[in-house]
This record gives C-alpha cells, sequence and structure tokens, in this order.
C-alpha cells in the first residue's frame, strides 16, 4: 500500500477552524450557541465592491491572468502601501495570492530549506507554526506572557536573532492578542533587527487598518529603510475590507523574493480570478468609509469586553489596541470545578465553557499560550453582550 509524503505526518488540521466547526455543529442540532472563535470581521463590502466584480463578470475575457496579479491590483497596492507609510514599491516588488495564508506558505517554501530556523513570538497565529513543521523548519519561539504585555522586547529580540535563523516572523497588529506595538517600540525592535543582517524579516501586517486609541501602525522599514532588501510585508483584504471569503493576499518585497513567488504561483494557482481581482481594485481604491466605521464599532466591543474580563476575579486581560481579539489569561479556573467537570487547563475551559455555556472560544495553546483562551468580538451586539454575560456566569460558578 503507498503511503503518504513523511511530511503529512507533521500536518494539523487548524485548531481555529475545529472550534468553530464544533460550534457550527452544535447550532445545527438545535444549541443556543455564541461563537467567540473564529477570526472573521462580519461585515461586508461597500456596493462599489460588488459593482466592481459583476462588471468584471459582464466583460470576463475567459483568459488566463498574470502569475504575479494584475496591474490595475498592483498599483492599487502600491498606493495602499504609501498611504499606510510604505512608499516606493513598485510592481516588480509585489505578489498577489489566494489570500494571506497562501502567501505565507508561498514564503516558507521560498525561503526556508528543511532544517532551517524560523523564529517567532508567542503567542503566534496557529499557521506560522504549522506551515513551518509542514515543511521540516527548526522552530524558535520568543515567550510574551501577559506579564510583558504580550509583546516582544528588544532584548529577547537579539539574542534570538545572535543565532543568525533564516527567518524573523512578526506580526502586528496581533493574532491572537489585538496588542498593537507603538512608535517606540517598533522603532527600538528595527534598530535590533540592523544589527543582524543575516535574517530574512517577514512583517504579517494584515490587520494594520485595524488600530485604536490612535496609537497608530508602524512598521520597521519606517524607522530603518536599509531593511528594505531583506523585509518582506504581508497584506491582505480578507479582515480591513470584509472580504475573508474572496481570498485576496498581497505581499511587498526585494524583487528576488516576489519573482520566487510569482515562480510559485505559475506552479500553484497561476492567477486570481479576475472577478476577485477587480474587486481588489475597488476596495482598495474605493471609499473607505465602512472601514474607517468598523474600526470604531471593534473599539467600542473592545471596551465592552474588557470591562466584562476585569470584573471577573483573577481574569486578566492586557488591553488590545487593534484587530477584534482579546486574550485573557484564564488560569485562574485551573484546578477548579464547573459543575462535575474539574479544569485542569485552557482546553477544558474551552470545552466546559461551550458545554455549560453555549460559547465558543480557541484554547490559548492554539496559539501557544495555554494559560489563555481567545475572544473573537465581531459578531453583533446583542451576541456579544449576552456572550459575555455567559462568560461571567461561567467563572462565577467555579468552585
Amino acid at each position: 500500500m503507498p503511503l503518504l509524503a513523511e511530511r503529512m505526518s507533521r500536518a494539523k488540521p487548524s485548531a481555529i477552524m475545529a472550534v468553530a466547526e464544533k460550534a457550527k455543529k452544535l447550532k445545527a442540532s438545535g444549541r443556543d450557541i455564541i461563537s467567540f472563535s473564529i477570526g472573521v470581521p462580519n461585515f461586508l463590502p461597500g456596493a462599489h465592491v460588488y459593482a466592481a466584480a459583476k462588471v468584471a463578470l459582464d466583460h470576463d475575457s475567459g483568459q488566463y491572468g498574470s502569475n504575479r496579479g494584475s496591474d490595475a491590483l498592483l498599483d492599487a497596492f502600491i498606493k495602499h502601501l504609501a498611504d499606510g507609510g510604505l512608499p516606493g514599491y513598485e510592481r516588480k516588488n509585489l505578489v498577489v495570492g489566494v489570500g494571506a495564508k497562501h502567501t505565507l506558505y508561498n514564503l516558507a517554501e521560498a525561503l526556508l530549506d528543511p532544517g532551517d530556523e524560523i523564529v517567532f513570538p508567542t503567542p503566534y497565529w496557529t499557521s506560522y507554526y504549522d506551515i513551518a513543521e509542514i515543511l521540516g523548519a527548526k522552530i524558535t519561539t520568543l515567550p510574551c506572557p501577559p506579564e510583558q504585555q504580550y509583546k516582544l522586547t528588544p532584548a529577547q529580540l537579539d539574542k534570538a536573532l545572535a543565532s543568525k535563523p533564516k527567518v524573523f516572523l512578526f506580526n502586528n497588529p496581533s493574532n491572537p492578542t489585538g496588542m498593537v506595538y507603538t512608535r517606540e517600540e517598533i522603532a527600538a525592535l528595527a534598530d535590533v533587527i540592523a544589527k543582524h543582517p543575516d535574517t530574512w524579516i517577514i512583517c504579517d501586517d494584515i490587520y494594520n487598518r485595524l488600530v485604536f486609541d490612535g496609537i497608530g501602525y508602524h512598521n520597521f522599514l519606517q524607522f530603518r529603510p536599509e531593511l528594505r532588501p531583506r523585509t518582506i510585508v504581508v497584506d491582505s483584504l480578507s479582515k480591513t475590507y470584509g472580504m475573508p471569503g474572496w481570498r485576496v493576499g498581497l505581499i511587498a518585497a526585494p524583487e528576488n523574493v516576489a519573482q520566487a513567488l510569482v515562480t510559485l504561483n505559475s506552479n500553484h494557482i497561476t492567477n486570481i480570478p479576475e472577478v476577485v481581482s477587480a474587486a481588489a481594485v475597488a476596495a482598495l481604491t474605493g471609499p473607505q468609509d465602512i472601514t474607517a466605521q468598523k474600526c470604531i464599532e471593534f473599539a467600542q466591543k473592545r471596551d465592552e469586553v474588557l470591562a466584562v474580563l476585569d470584573a471577573i476575579p483573577g481574569v486578566r486581560c492586557p488591553r488590545p489596541q487593534g484587530a477584534f481579539y482579546a486574550f485573557p489569561d484564564i488560569s485562574v479556573a485551573f484546578g477548579k470545578k464547573h459543575g462535575g467537570t474539574t479544569i485542569g487547563n485552557d482546553v477544558d475551559v474551552c470545552n466546559a465553557l461551550l458545554d455549560a455555556k453555549g460559547v465558543a472560544c480557541v484554547p490559548g495553546s492554539a496559539f501557544g499560550e495555554p494559560r489563555a483562551l481567545r475572544i473573537s468580538y465581531t459578531c453583533k451586539a446583542a451576541e456579544l453582550t449576552e456572550g459575555l454575560k455567559r462568560i461571567k456566569e461561567f467563572f462565577a460558578e467555579l468552585v
């Protein structure tokens, strides 16, 4: 009997999708389920996006598209980058993919040989670890616990880069924590990176337009432009424009990296569909009012989440300032019981919370921090309020 490739023994299904699927099945069976699990923005793009898609459908060429991406989309992304404080990119530096996850996988294929070291802070987005494992990379995580606000320090980074890892992967704003690095924090980390010239830098910045409290979005390149020849910036339409199902990821990179990804696209996907490309151009170049309004709403929901979490004895949650997640430390529940269920870890908390209260959250261990759980708070306002009420009740009932 033929066997699967050895690498498939290291491949794991997404832990986030597993929770979301379980919640969906319970809801379909008639349970009253509130899901704080999957990281979708839960709003739709503006009418101009659908209008552009319809025009593209009506004028479908029936041909293959560019492996790199259409000129119109590349030009729209160039402007988007410049508006966000990263000017100076050209088409030769850009590549489009089927969502940011696809572009990150391609990047890993292009930059990492088996045994090469990749470093990233913990907590991390689940797919960082999973992709690196599939490709046989050596993974080094840099613990950033709630005691240090889930943020990487310059000293930690300096020590990690001293071993000359092939790739340093950095996510800002953060999924799962919602933390955003200040201007001063990014500048300090950029100074460290500049001391270590042998490492590629990947900036996963897909939440860069979803930043609260006037803190602003900042990138290493704004403080150390000499890093551009080894820095790759990853972006996406999914979160900013309410388009996760359209699957548009974008990368700005040194020309040799961009060309490597074009080559991989030519063997993987050929191109993204014309209709999707047209919709993406409209999203990037059209009115930005929906995104701006949703950013305000997410900040208000963040405040509601924090108010409830802060009222639960023993639970602590560093203040998120971007994306749409909260990542509370819920280890106060460990060793206690809810009903007849003993709570030993974060998975037990999430299972008991779902079974007893019908609230779905993702265990922090999926993100490398087993003392926490992730709350995605983009659901309807009434559902958010009710779900938070149930969480508060759950912790009050622990003995």
